[in-house]
């Protein structure tokens, strides 16, 4: 009898204390072992948990991630917007009569020839890419291919429409897009985003996105990431003919926040096109009330005269946030002579000193400062293993959520899953890294526990996490807008701004 009792009442006492852990998990684990072996009931048993790397870094990011406290009400995005034909870049190659010869880069592509070339040269680099086709009738032979070819799938495109779709999946948001909105992209955009009337076409433009698995072979030809090549002849985004439309939108709608971009579009226009469509965009972002952030997202391009004017002719000054992948920051430090900028390409995954010195460069030389009237304070990096967000001090509040949202969801739209699967995933950012390289900077020691790494460099504040990259993604196309936005999201400018 006496020993059933002193086995009762051990039970009784383990089953206290799990339920001590189950009703105040936030317990420090320590005092349940103090608790636990006090009572000699042995060992503790290991708190329930994730225990792979992925695992941790998941829970982590979810502890971090909260809503901002003054959030976006109305976010207006605009003007580039289009149709995504969504298809194997080497089935529609091999379908064209097209076979795997020498890679090439084409700044412009005015041939089948020029578009084989081009694909080999950035699928044999893993590298996101992006052209203008000049010939609209072989563009339009091969559009009629690609969108009857089986398998090809259509999405929204166009980062201000994939970005307004992104804002609209949250319903407490009213967001406005202003693009050439054809009847196919208007029947795929979510009910929760409004398109005026001036922005309706009857004609929709259509974008290629030729993807390509990590490992995917073609030839002598492997891919070392999985990504894709977009190419199209779209007039209509390249010359931003909706930018008036947009600009004059906004005084009815009252955004709290304006998302621009489709800036690239241009380089199928003549210099002297784009010298004066740019002067338009400086003008009309100044014409948004004060006090509203704008924020421009850059996407891949080859034209350096192009990128330094984006730089150079107040536009930076005038956007008070850049979104901006590996390939968009080394071109342009490259095209304004900026730090790093005689490295051809990046080796592998970017090194993290060197683009935290691009970024802090980008906010020193064009950012707001006590001597300089510019808005831009705010830079969200994203690479395939990393993200980093970088901020003028005293701007931005809630950034520390931000950049874990923002790599969070690249993790979830690649896999195509609505939380992160840690047995799709996988960590691959550096395990230790050097926070500069044109100082005396900071090593840093990756631990999965805490996700976010912060550092401070002559007021101005970073933010570092790593991506769970998905192992075999589902859809790469509008990763980097799905990041911006969901970023975004969660970021709060402070009041005075």
């Amino acid at each position: 009898m006496a020993l059933w009792r002193g086995s009762a009442y051990a039970g009784f006492l383990a089953l206290a204390v799990g339920c001590v852990f189950l009703l105040e998990p936030e317990l420090p684990g320590s005092a349940l072992r103090s608790l636990w072996s006090s009572l000699c009931l042995g060992p503790a048993p290991a708190p329930p948990g994730p225990v792979s790397p992925e695992g941790r870094l998941a829970a982590a990011w979810d502890a971090l991630i909260v809503r901002p406290v003054r959030r976006w009400r109305r976010v207006a995005v605009g003007v580039n917007a289009c149709v995504d034909v969504v298809l194997s870049g080497v089935k529609l190659l091999q379908a064209l009569g097209l076979s795997p010869g020498n890679g090439k880069d084409h700044s412009i592509l005015h041939s089948r020839n020029d578009l084989e070339e081009a694909f080999i040269h950035f699928m044999g680099k893993g590298a996101a890419a992006e052209r203008f086709f000049s010939d609209k009738e072989t563009f339009h032979d091969i559009a009629q291919v690609a969108s009857e070819f089986p398998g090809a799938q259509h999405y929204v495109g166009g980062n201000a429409a994939l970005i307004g779709q992104k804002f609209a999946a949250n319903s407490d948001l009213k967001v406005l897009l202003c693009g050439p909105v054809g009847p196919k992209l208007h029947e795929l955009l979510d009910d929760n985003v409004f398109v005026p009337p001036e922005s309706l076409q009857e004609v929709d433009e259509f974008h290629l996105i030729l993807e390509y698995q990590a490992g995917e072979e073609w030839g002598q030809l492997k891919a070392p990431h999985a990504n894709r090549f977009i190419f199209s002849h779209d007039l209509s985004n390249g010359a931003m003919n909706m930018l008036e439309v947009f600009v004059s939108s906004l005084e009815e709608f009252q955004p709290d926040l304006v998302v621009l971009s489709g800036l690239h579009m241009m380089e199928g226009q003549s210099k002297e096109l784009q010298r004066k469509r740019l002067l338009e965009v400086v003008t009309s972002i100044s014409d948004i009330p004060t006090g509203i952030p704008v924020h421009l997202e850059l996407a891949s391009m080859t034209n350096r005269e192009l990128m330094s004017s984006i730089v150079h002719q107040q536009v930076f000054p005038a956007v008070t946030s850049l979104g901006l992948n590996e390939q968009e920051l080394l071109f342009l430090t490259q095209s304004a002579s900026g730090p790093h900028s005689s490295l051809s390409s990046w080796n592998g995954v970017p090194d993290v000193g060197m683009v935290s010195d691009i970024l802090f460069w980008i906010l020193k030389e064009h950012g707001r400062s006590k001597s300089r009237a510019s808005d831009l304070t705010r830079i969200h990096f994203h690479t395939l293993v990393y993200h980093i967000l970088a901020t003028v001090d005293g701007h931005w509040a809630n950034q520390l959520a931000a950049v874990a949202a923002g790599a969070r969801v690249a993790g979830t739209q690649a896999c195509a899953t609505e939380t992160i699967d840690t047995s799709r995933v996988s960590l691959r950012a550096p395990q230790e890294f050097m926070t500069s390289h044109s100082e005396a900077g900071s090593r840093i020691v990756l631990n999965p526990n805490k996700p976010v790494v912060e550092w401070h460099r002559e007021g101005i504040s970073f933010h570092f996490t790593p991506v769970l990259v998905c192992k075999d993604p589902i859809r790469t196309v509008g990763l980097g807008d799905a990041i911006s936005a969901e970023g975004l999201f969660y970021s709060e400018v402070h009041p005075h701004y």
